[in-house]
């Protein structure tokens, strides 16, 4: 399962295009917890919206985008195997990130990471403090709808920060391996934070299952 994937951004969807014939369908994964665990910091309006309406869109049409690209690669045509590419990444990085974002959060959560993950962002951003700062900057200054990322540049062997407009997936296009998501879409908060986005950062941060991206980040040192 996708939610389960702790390093890289679960099931690679191009190298399966290969393989769609014998392929098995996306499906929408379960939460860990109930639609009202996250309240007051997310409320269970948002979260059942949420994950069973923008969620399950985001499946759907990947699984039916790869039934058009599994005609046009029967069929040859090259010219409709690239006007699906679009769909692909949109709903493809739909699925990838929301799966990977309801395991970043917790109704235990909250609070700061322990051991190796809480050495490493002192070691890349000056301080806890400090790194919070930077990715709520960075998710507040996504323009429109979009993501903000904590990833790892296994090539560096570093902490990053990183926005992705839309849905467009963080290792899919930068290479950074994803641990902590945040989704600043509007249908992420606006039902209970209005147009106030940092409220809603300010929020989320009592919910971040530290456990989950502690465990993302250490498979990805192995």
């Amino acid at each position: 399962m996708l939610s389960r994937a702790v390093c890289g951004t679960g099931r690679q969807l191009a190298p399966a295009l290969g393989y769609l014939g014998s392929r098995q369908k996306h499906s929408l994964p379960d939460l860990p917890y109930d639609y009202g665990a996250l309240e007051p910091h997310i409320n269970a309006q948002i979260m059942q919206l949420h994950h069973s309406k923008h969620h399950a869109a985001y499946v759907n049409n990947l699984n039916d985008t790869e039934e058009k690209y599994k005609e046009a690669l029967a069929k040859g045509d090259v010219t409709a195997q690239i006007a699906l590419q679009p769909a692909l990444k949109f709903n493809g990085g739909g699925h990838i990130n929301h799966s990977i974002f309801w395991t970043n959060l917790s109704p235990d959560g909250g609070g700061e990471p322990k051991g190796e993950l809480l050495e490493a962002i002192k070691r890349d951003f000056g301080s806890f403090d400090k790194f919070k700062e930077k990715l709520t900057a960075a998710s507040v200054g996504v323009q429109g709808s979009g993501w903000g990322w904590l990833g790892f540049n296994k090539e560096r062997g570093h902490l990053q920060i990183a926005a992705c407009p839309n849905q467009d997936p963080l290792q899919g296009t930068t290479g950074l391996i994803p641990l902590l998501g945040i989704d600043v879409w509007e249908h992420a908060y606006y039902l209970q934070y209005k147009n106030v986005r940092p409220d809603y950062l300010k929020a989320i941060w009592n919910v971040i299952n530290w456990e989950n991206v502690t465990e993302r980040y250490m498979a990805c040192k192995k």
